[in-house]
């Protein structure tokens, strides 16, 4: 049986679901396949916001032969194939045949040099689709032909409307009783991502026995996302005990038993890159800014270990595990990183904002990146005060410095001093 996702794939504009700035009433694409003068063009935009299916409407609504290649294994004997069969299957009295080419950013010069003439004649229309910047990926002169389009990832109103329809409409799914009670970490995990989405619902629904009603429940998606991911160590528990300990140990401060751990770790036969690998964890995750040399010391405690090998790496990683035990802490890195992650999780993929993007090339200056960014080495004290967020998370303060220790409270007082209570009071 088909996926999902390929079942519920629209076949006409009406049907297609997001990018209304495209083919929404009055829109450029919109007008162009109602007029039938379509030109060649480049869609640009993350998975699953459906590249390869408006282009396979494109060519439905037009009724004229569609061509697709992949660039991951299509070469230029392929591409000119497949333009003498665009050739072959024109006709005067209709649009050009359509020729889809999936992730164009991975062709190479000479692929891309290939299409030129075709283009430049009209035996083909081009449509390609990426998801890299087609300023980097794409070589001037097959770019200057086609017109860029900038696909958007799905919004919640959007991926709740193809939920809706796959429930009512599907094959399989229509026939089932199953209730949407909550659907948060369905849009989260789905990333804006159409494509993920109805992985998401099939992984949910195909779990479940098919004459028993579902209820489709925060906790429930979540529960199926982690068994799915989920790897299984039969003889891992001793050995991450172990290291367990020898981890909480350093984190209490304690240098006696996170020694004695460590003992019982090399006693035995723990692989050196794995006692290493924890320790550099530890010295960002339990003492971080508070003494910043403790990273370095266990990265270079790691590269020694390993360099001269045991019986002797066990000296040296007794003096790293010493050193981080009896080293001030502070976890702030490590909760920064949680509520930032936490906060990508529950809003989704926010667009960066204009003034912060890249602009190296004339389209990216046209679509106005990096407009009126402020140069902070122009500014006196080399800062200047801007928003650096989107504009949903403006404020938020996600590194919280720890003032009971002499390096954090002096970068609090900085921030502070910098920021004028936008992020510390």
């Amino acid at each position: 049986m088909q996926p999902l996702a390929e079942r519920m794939r629209p076949q006409s504009l009406d049907e297609y679901v997001g990018q209304a700035h495209l083919v929404g009433p009055g829109a450029v694409l919109r007008r162009a396949v109602e007029t039938g003068r379509l030109p060649s063009f480049i869609l640009w935009g993350p998975p699953g916001v459906g590249k390869t299916t408006l282009a396979k409407i494109i060519a439905s609504q037009l009724a004229v032969p569609f061509y697709l290649l992949s660039a991951i294994n299509s070469g230029v004997k392929d591409v000119r194939d497949t333009i003498d069969k665009a050739k072959r299957s024109q006709f005067f009295d209709r649009a050009s045949p359509i020729l889809f080419i999936d992730e164009i950013h991975r062709f190479s010069k000479s692929q891309q040099d290939s299409l030129l003439g075709a283009v430049e004649a009209g035996t083909v229309t081009l449509i390609g689709a990426t998801t890299e910047n087609p300023s980097f990926e794409v070589i001037p002169a097959l770019l200057s032909r086609c017109q860029v389009y900038v696909l958007e990832p799905l919004g919640a109103e959007d991926l709740r409307s193809m939920v809706e329809r796959a429930l009512t409409q599907d094959a399989v799914l229509s026939k089932r009783a199953v209730e949407v009670q909550e659907d948060t970490a369905l849009l989260r995990y789905s990333g804006g991502d159409g494509r993920r989405l109805y992985n998401l619902l099939e992984l949910v629904t195909n779990n479940a026995d098919p004459a028993e009603a579902i209820t489709i429940t925060d906790e429930l998606v979540s529960t199926r996302v982690q068994e799915n991911l989920t790897r299984y160590d039969k003889t891992g528990e001793q050995h991450y005990d172990i290291a367990s300990a020898m981890i909480k140990s350093i984190r209490g401060s304690d240098p006696n038993g996170a020694v004695y751990w460590l003992a019982r770790m090399i006693d035995g036969g723990e692989d050196v890159k794995f006692i290493c690998r924890r320790l550099i964890i530890s010295a960002s995750e339990d003492i971080g800014l508070a003494n910043p040399n403790a990273l370095l010391l266990a990265t270079t405690a790691a590269q020694a270990a390993q360099l001269v090998g045991y019986p002797e790496a066990r000296i040296i990683l007794s003096q790293a595990v010493i050193y981080l035990a009896t080293s001030p802490k502070s976890n702030s890195s490590y909760l920064a990183i949680n509520e930032a992650q936490a906060a990508v999780r529950n809003t989704g993929t926010l667009p960066v904002p204009l003034h912060l993007r890249n602009a190296p090339t004339k389209l990216m200056k046209q679509l106005d990146y990096g407009k009126n960014y402020d140069y902070s080495h122009d500014n006196p004290g080399n800062f200047r005060a801007q928003e650096y967020l989107p504009d949903a998370l403006s404020g938020t303060a996600f590194f919280q410095p720890k003032p009971d220790n002499p390096q954090e409270k002096a970068l609090l007082e900085r921030l502070k001093a910098w920021w004028r209570g936008k992020y510390y009071p």
